[in-house]
């Protein structure tokens, strides 16, 4: 188990943990997301010890991982990581790389780490490969070496720092598809990730990672689907907005139009979609603005990336309008297009 108390790391113009609280248990999987710079992969470099927490603690069961006085070297016999950039010793070859943590730090064979890395590489599907050096192989495959090479010291917990980052598309599968098999082991995982379709089917636990800790934890379930939080929402469904605030009616309407426009491109909306969300929203914006008194309005453009969804919402003084219903039948025939 670890357990992470108020853990906090400040560089000198930046803190990306101000306070981290969590307990992540025997055979969890747990997927840590987020946008970039929100102190995801801080996190699990200062559980590894790799970058020294500014104040906070980290427990690997009964063991104070950020005592001075802690065995770093003995606890990471427990604690394996995964990096975004291989880490293999390139004037080795494959079986080396895997041989060598064995033999350098629990004193194995060379005969019974030989074994344990070829059954490794088995695993991972390449034998084949135990000769080769790491500039002879894909990056998919260096990514694969170098899980094995985390594996064979048969650690507790493995960290994964982003696995799949630096590599081509093609290659990211056959990453993912060795990860999975290791999220069936019973071994504790923690997997920073950006394929949010993997993140979601690989694990049992969710960190969503801003504003300087965990700012929404549950299951893929309740995080992906149904987020409590704005800033989760917004990134599991890759929300973009766009705000448009009204102070009186002489409002530039073409300016406007010209923003929604430009929103579109910058969030690569289709075409099509594109238009009808422009001629929702002058439909709707009419219709309202001639109720109104004081004219004061305040219009929200949420697009969804993963839903392939729009949404307006109009918060306005006044009377409250149903546009697809009754004698709006242009604004009706055109949120049935898929623009809700």
């Amino acid at each position: 188990m670890i357990r992470i108390e108020h853990l906090r790391k400040e560089y000198p113009n930046v803190t990306p943990l101000k306070d981290v609280s969590a307990t992540v248990n025997d055979g969890d999987v747990v997927s840590v997301i987020g946008p970039s710079g929100t102190g995801k992969s801080t996190l699990l470099r200062c559980i590894n010890q790799l970058e020294k927490p500014t104040s906070g603690k980290v427990w690997l069961d009964d063991v104070e991982i950020t005592d001075p006085a802690c065995n770093i070297n003995e606890v990471r016999k427990r604690l394996g990581m995964v990096f975004q950039s291989f880490n293999l010793f390139g004037h080795r070859t494959v079986i080396e790389n895997v041989m060598l943590p064995p033999i350098e730090l629990l004193g194995a064979t060379k005969q019974d780490a030989y074994n344990k890395a070829m059954w490794l590489l088995r695993m991972v599907g390449l034998a084949s490969k135990a000769l080769n050096y790491p500039d002879e192989l894909s990056g998919g495959q260096k990514q694969r070496i170098a899980i094995a090479r985390t594996l064979v010291m048969d650690p507790e917990v493995i960290l994964f720092d982003e696995p799949t980052s630096a590599l081509d598309p093609t290659m990211v599968g056959e990453v993912q598809a060795v990860t999975r098999e290791l999220a069936n082991t019973g071994k504790t995982l923690m997997i920073v990730a950006h394929e949010m379709s993997f993140a979601r089917a690989i694990c049992n636990r969710v960190f969503y990672m801003d504003e300087g800790g965990i700012y929404e934890e549950g299951d893929p379930y309740q995080v992906f689907d149904n987020p409590v939080r704005e800033k989760t929402r917004r990134f599991v469904h890759r929300l973009n907005v766009l705000e448009i605030e009204i102070e009186d009616k002489d409002y530039d309407f073409f300016e406007m139009m010209s923003e929604i426009e430009k929103y579109g491109i910058r969030s690569e909306l289709p075409p099509v979609q594109a238009f009808h969300l422009q001629l929702v929203f002058e439909e709707i914006l009419q219709l309202i603005m001639a109720t109104l008194a004081d004219a004061k309005l305040k219009a929200t453009i949420e697009w969804s990336g993963t839903l392939q969804q729009a949404t307006l919402e109009f918060l306005y003084n006044g009377p409250a309008l149903d546009a697809t219903k009754g004698a709006y039948d242009l604004v009706s025939n055109v949120l049935k297009t898929g623009i809700s």
